[in-house]
């Protein structure tokens, strides 16, 4: 296995890193939850070729808690960012079912215009945009009561123009793409990495269970078939954030298990770092979340926050820190 090395430490008003993208310009673009100190804007980091980082933007916070927690983004087609705004992640009463979809338009550093497309959302986390849609996955929708008793979890799919649908977590959202269940007792949290491949198919990842489902469809966008495609325990505990090569390898960031696993085409799981607990501060995979190819590198976002006895991690330290791996990988 390659052993990770420090991409960067961040500036001290970030606590908590997650989702990534990559712009026009070939910046690598951060979304800055920062769910360790509530203290903390959340906010979008700009980094340079030369690792320059600066703070992009603010997100606009909802009216309604006074908070914004990008998790999730992505740039549509006209440049504007989609974010997925968790305000439930950490569970607090007053927050919720109040996450968003957020569409901002940003010029010289300022959001010129924010639009809400989708509001009330119990568990928005990861996201991408495909041809004139962008999906998301929804970790929790604990509203739906299986009879089985396990989690139910989706994926919503909303037009790159929508504006102000109300969720409402339940299997009445005419959004919602197809749904899943998380069948591991001890880690029921559900639908979590997106991404897609060359051909068009979607591939999920399924936290709990450590599952990568393959989602395919008709001509008419309908779902026509989702099964898990990939799961190999020995190799991935958790699916966190997933990234796609040009050779069809998904790379998923392992979150319970400091680590990360490569799926080749064949659907075959091989995990390709791993790490001890640590603070990150030597490169150390430190609670891994989000991973993306940018400037032929693998770089890692370090979420570094949860605790409980699933996780290698056991605590959370400053400065929030960001790992990288070389690729090709052998």
């Amino acid at each position: 296995m390659q052993q990770p090395r420090l991409f960067t430490t961040l500036p001290d008003y970030v606590s908590t890193p997650d989702g990534m993208a990559i712009d026009l310009e070939g910046n690598l673009i951060l979304a800055c939850p920062n769910y360790a100190d509530l203290s903390m804007p959340g906010c979008i980091l700009k980094i340079d070729a030369q690792k320059k980082i600066r703070k992009w933007v603010d997100v606009p916070v909802s009216e309604e808690t006074g908070h914004a927690f990008p998790m999730g983004i992505a740039f549509g087609p006209d440049g504007d960012l989609y974010i997925c705004d968790n305000q439930g992640w950490s569970e607090a009463p007053e927050l919720v079912f109040k996450g968003r979809i957020l569409r901002l338009r940003i010029r010289d550093d300022r959001v010129v215009k924010t639009t809400v497309v989708a509001s009330g959302m119990e568990h928005p986390n990861g996201m991408r945009i495909h041809r004139n849609h962008v999906y998301v996955t929804h970790s929790k929708l604990s509203r739906v009561k299986d009879p089985s008793g396990f989690l139910v979890s989706c994926v919503y799919r909303f037009g790159l123009d929508d504006e102000n649908i109300r969720i409402t977590n339940t299997l009445e959202d005419t959004s919602i793409l197809t749904t899943f269940l998380t069948y591991n007792k001890a880690i029921q949290y559900g639908m979590d990495g997106i991404e897609f491949d060359k051909a068009g198919n979607l591939y999920v990842g399924n936290f709990g269970d450590g599952a990568v489902y393959k989602v395919t469809f008709k001509d008419n966008g309908d779902v026509k078939e989702s099964k898990v495609w990939a799961q190999d325990p020995t190799q991935l505990k958790s699916t966190d954030g997933m990234i796609i090569d040009s050779e069809g390898n998904i790379y998923i960031a392992d979150f319970c298990a400091n680590a990360v696993a490569r799926v080749a085409p064949s659907g075959k799981v091989t995990r390709i770092a791993q790490s001890p607990d640590s603070d990150g501060l030597n490169g150390e995979l430190d609670q891994p979340g989000e991973p993306i190819i940018w400037r032929g590198k693998l770089i890692l976002s370090c979420f570094d926050l949860v605790t409980d006895a699933q996780q290698v991690n056991t605590k959370h330290e400053m400065p929030a820190t960001m790992s990288e791996l070389d690729l090709p990988l052998a």
